[in-house]
């Protein structure tokens, strides 16, 4: 398991959501790249120096603070949109190879390198600036049937990553809550909310939704 690539984004305009700007579009860098804890949402800051977002009440912040995407995810949708996909082109900050990110465990942390500590905090929701950077009608309603998210995570300890560092499971915790599940809950299949109570490492707005869904099922 290792990074194929780490990438940063360029600002750029982004008419799809009336913002001034979007970090999107992302490419790959050489060199080391620091990561660290950015604040909390809403100041566009992300874990990795050099990047930033711009829509800062959905993005970014302690929970969102990495995001990375399967080289092998990207290959599938490669083939079903018959384009290439150069690492970087769905957002993501980590393009990995042989690690399985959608079926990764809330809460399971990833050394990267010798230093870096990711713990994997949530799904990404697809939205209309990646529907239209992407120029594919339906494209949030492709990505989100197809459960292949890719994962946001938390910086657990900082330093610096480079492409083709390793990157190892360091602990994996005692529940079978997966990206996959979580975005799967937050999206087509609402019932499953309850099920995500398990997974304490779960950012404080799906816990709380998940609690209403439990505490409305039990009113039920």
């Amino acid at each position: 398991m290792r990074l194929l690539s780490v990438n940063i984004g360029r600002p750029r305009p982004n008419p799809w959501k009336g913002l001034s700007a979007t970090g999107i579009d992302k490419r790959p860098v050489d060199g080391p790249v620091a990561v660290r804890a950015p604040g909390p949402k809403g100041t566009g800051e992300v874990g990795l120096a050099g990047d930033r977002v711009y829509d800062v009440k959905h993005h970014g912040g302690v929970h969102q603070a990495v995001y990375a995407y399967a080289r092998e995810d990207l290959d599938t949708w490669e083939a079903e949109l018959d384009r290439p996909l150069t690492n970087g082109v769905f957002g993501e900050n980590l393009t990995s190879l042989g690690l399985d990110v959608n079926g990764a465990l809330i809460g399971e942390r990833w050394r990267i390198g010798s230093d870096v500590v990711l713990e994997v905090a949530c799904a990404r929701i697809p939205c209309g600036t990646f529907q239209g950077w992407l120029e594919r009608d339906g494209w949030i309603k492709r990505f989100t049937q197809a459960a292949r998210p890719g994962a946001y995570l938390r910086v657990i300890e900082p330093g610096d990553i480079h492409a083709g560092d390793p990157v190892e499971i360091v602990h994996r915790p005692d529940h079978d809550v997966t990206v996959a599940l979580v975005f799967r809950a937050m999206t087509l299949e609402p019932d499953l909310l309850p099920r995500l109570l398990v997974a304490e490492a779960l950012p404080p707005e799906e816990k709380e939704l998940s609690r209403r869904r439990s505490a409305q099922k039990t009113s039920d």
